[in-house]
């Protein structure tokens, strides 16, 4: 991609004053954070964003994504099929990075497959440690997504950011990796969370009791992951009144000898006012609830 830019002719001759005011005004340093190569697909581009270090010691970060019109990349868990989202690094890495954050995603539906994840530009937010205190080495990491339209490919890419300059913050990358946290899901709030739930003694369902925010007139949209691999959307409601909603959640199919003690699942509820929350469901280790 070319980006438009400007020069200054040379006007030494003419204009010594004004060129050297010129020069006053320009940056001494990168005034860009630092950013690797895009890389690219046929359905799309990639990079790595990395924010100066923070006052912790660490730093901010994002795995940028942009589909190309009519492609889509999958959400952490893909449903019926797809590719999860995924940072490697060498194990002798000195720099590591946290799991991948992710916003809200999409439900698609495309004929008898149901997929969730983003047909827009995306960042999924991260977490860099240095494990020397040492930000000189060089980032290098592999990303490895999957791109769908009619079929779904693989796109992985050695993804290498140069932090040995010295950075300061660009105000639009630095908003990138803003904007994204805003669209992460929230935790659980006084007036937004899972009140109780239960599991069907056959794991055929699972009942969850929410407490919506003030509003919310639209049934939520919902998304359960349990094992690797599993995603449930579809529920009936069993019970509304006022704020207070209970869910069946259908579980079609789990896997073989399953055994629901000691695991903890996760739910995403989208509320008719827009506002979202992601909660933990532990199961067999003491009263099911959530508050927040």
């Amino acid at each position: 991609m070319i980006h438009p830019g400007f020069f200054i002719r040379p006007v030494f001759a003419l204009f010594p004053a004004l060129l050297t005011a010129l020069l006053m005004l320009l940056p001494s340093g990168s005034a860009h954070a630092a950013t690797s190569a895009w890389a690219t697909s046929d359905g799309g581009r990639m990079r790595l964003v990395v924010l100066p270090p923070s006052p912790d010691g660490t730093r901010q970060a994002g795995l940028q994504i942009e589909p190309n019109d009519g492609w889509f990349t999958y959400w952490r868990e893909p449903g019926d099929s797809g590719i999860p989202p995924q940072l490697t690094t060498a194990p002798d890495a000195k720099l590591i990075p946290s799991p991948l954050s992710f916003p809200v995603p999409k439900r698609m539906d495309i004929g008898s497959v149901r997929d969730v994840g983003y047909d827009h530009p995306v960042v999924f937010p991260f977490t860099l440690k240095s494990t020397q205190d040492d930000w000189q080495s060089p980032l290098r990491l592999t990303a490895f997504i999957g791109m769908c339209r009619n079929i779904c490919i693989p796109f992985q890419a050695e993804l290498s950011v140069d932090l040995s300059g010295e950075e300061t913050t660009d105000v639009s990358e630095a908003k990138l990796i803003d904007k994204a946290k805003s669209k992460l899901p929230a935790t659980a709030a006084e007036d937004f969370y899972v009140s109780d739930f239960h599991m069907a003694d056959d794991l055929s369902s699972l009942d969850v009791s929410l407490i919506l925010p003030e509003g919310s007139k639209d049934d939520p949209r919902i998304l359960v992951t349990g094992p690797d691999g599993y995603l449930f959307t579809e529920y009936k409601t069993l019970s509304s009144k006022g704020n207070n909603r209970t869910l069946q959640i259908a579980l079609p199919k789990l896997p073989r000898h399953y055994s629901i003690n000691g695991k903890i699942w996760h739910i995403l509820v989208a509320a008719g006012n827009k506002r979202t929350m992601e909660a933990p469901l532990a199961f067999g280790t003491g009263r099911p609830i959530v508050r927040p």
